[in-house]
């Protein structure tokens, strides 16, 4: 990651400038030459949320640029913090084709600004980290980054910047999982992965192995793992500070298809091309958490991270099998590609032993979910679950991490009811994402929250600094719904 220093910054410094340029302070306060002002408010007047870049000769003959970038500052938070993201984002790209053209370029940036408040320094040096992502390991030449950022300490603290680099090292660490194909990282080494990352955070974190998963019963997990030549995991994640203010646990419950390929419904088409991101929300919620005892919010959270691929081979499980899950709740396979809800369902059930305040999965679940709403949110229902999924739009509105919720009828019970068993895996085409989440609530006995990042966990493009690939999308919202969780 990105390593920040905070300095008291009064004049120019070696490498680059950003200037962030908030709410109209005197032109005698820039550190800037007249004739450069005078540009600068021009531009400005025109564009309210420019981007100004200012060259400045140096005596050694190189070229030292300063970026203006105005922004708004009387927008509501939420809009103009993920304006200054994305902003963020745009300089980094540029920087970057910059360095690519002269590898010997220093790397070097520097942030301060005027007429700012700590909170939009903060959302700005988050899209600076964020974008400035890569993953390049597996190429033979290296993604130019960022190696020092400085800032100007008059609007950062080194607590607030500690607490927000624990969160922002999580993300990209989420990511960092996420890409990695499933040649490197399998359900197996994964789940000793987390055990290894729990240990050095302090997160109590206990793997449950193959023959373990087969003594619990946990039929949906074994149904799916049937194809594959690698074992299943169950991983359960427990962090429970001193003092926390809830008595009994925020359940987060993870999707960990570590590679699918739709087993003997395989998937058409490219349609399984970057289908190692389908265990993103173990990944999220695994993410989550460490940020959680990283920071040391006062809140006992439990993580359930039910975790194989999903193959065709060997004695792979097929449509028409009837599947009997942790809880006893009988399924009919409709659809071996409907295949992360019955993963989930057996984690959720496992869940609800520890009588869970709210329960809260995170799953690539549908493409429905996508068709819905597009790329821009995460697809969202809840079961008795209204004041803390209120809490959750509120922040999702906050760090721009939206969701959308969709409803949760009784009628969509009758899309997944069975001939033959208790319920089926999936429904008709139709309602395909509220369906999914019908199928889930079913093995929850505490309030519950479902939600589809299929839209948002991976970009086959860049998107802004959620950069190409995976994404981390979510971790934000998680977090924030945590941090602010005492308002419950």
């Amino acid at each position: 990651m990105t390593s920040i220093t905070l300095t008291h910054i009064t004049e120019p410094v070696a490498g680059n400038t950003i200037f962030l340029y908030g709410n109209e302070v005197p032109a005698k306060v820039l550190p800037f030459k007249k004739e450069e002002v005078a540009y600068l408010m021009q531009c400005r007047k025109n564009d309210a949320e420019s981007l100004v870049v200012l060259s400045h000769l140096q005596k050694d003959g190189g070229c030292h640029k300063v970026f203006v970038q105005n922004f708004n500052a009387d927008l509501e938070s939420g809009e103009s913090h993920e304006k200054l993201r994305r902003a963020a984002n745009k300089i980094v790209e540029q920087l970057r084709e910059e360095w690519k053209s002269n590898g010997e370029a220093l790397r070097t940036v520097a942030l301060t600004g005027e007429g700012l408040i700590p909170e939009e320094m903060i959302a700005f040096m988050e899209g600076v980290v964020l974008a400035d992502y890569a993953f390049d390991k597996y190429k033979s030449k290296a993604t130019p980054r960022i190696a020092e950022m400085m800032v100007d300490d008059r609007f950062v603290t080194p607590e607030e910047l500690q607490r927000n680099q624990n969160q922002w090292r999580r993300i990209l660490q989420c990511r960092d999982w996420v890409n990695e194909p499933v040649m490197a990282l399998n359900a197996e080494k994964f789940a000793d992965l987390l055990a290894a990352e729990g240990k050095k955070a302090g997160v109590k974190v206990t793997v449950f192995g193959q023959k373990q998963i087969e003594s619990m019963k946990m039929g949906g997990l074994l149904a799916v793992n049937k194809g594959s030549v690698d074992e299943a995991r169950f991983v359960v994640m427990e962090y429970k500070p001193k003092g926390a203010i809830n008595k009994r646990p925020v359940a987060l419950v993870g999707k960990g298809i570590m590679y699918d390929t739709g087993g003997l419904n395989i998937k058409p088409d490219d349609y399984m091309q970057e289908m190692k991101s389908d265990m993103a929300g173990s990944a999220t919620m695994a993410a989550t958490i460490l940020a959680a005892a990283d920071n040391k919010l006062p809140v006992w959270v439990m993580a359930f991270l039910p975790m194989t691929d999903n193959r065709p081979g060997g004695n792979a499980y097929a449509a028409d099998d009837i599947l009997t899950m942790y809880d006893g709740t009988t399924v009919e396979v409709i659809n071996t590609d409907a295949e992360g809800r019955l993963i989930l369902a057996d984690a959720i059930a496992y869940s609800n032993q520890f009588d869970p305040e709210v329960i809260i999965d995170a799953a690539t679940l549908t493409g429905a979910a996508v068709r819905a709403i597009g790329t821009y949110g995460i697809a969202a229902m809840q079961q008795e679950a209204e004041n803390p999924f209120n809490l959750m739009k509120i922040v999702g509105g906050m760090v721009h991490e939206r969701i959308v919720e969709f409803p949760f009828w009784k009628e969509y019970d009758e899309l997944i009811k069975s001939e033959v068993a208790d319920i089926k895996n999936c429904g008709i085409a139709q309602a395909g994402c509220i369906t999914a989440g019908k199928f889930l609530a079913h093995f929850a006995k505490h309030p519950y929250i479902h939600l589809d990042i299929a839209g948002v966990a991976y970009y086959p493009k860049r998107e802004s600094f959620y950069g190409v690939g995976a994404s981390g999308f979510g971790i934000r919202l998680l977090y924030g719904f945590l941090q602010t969780y005492d308002v419950l």
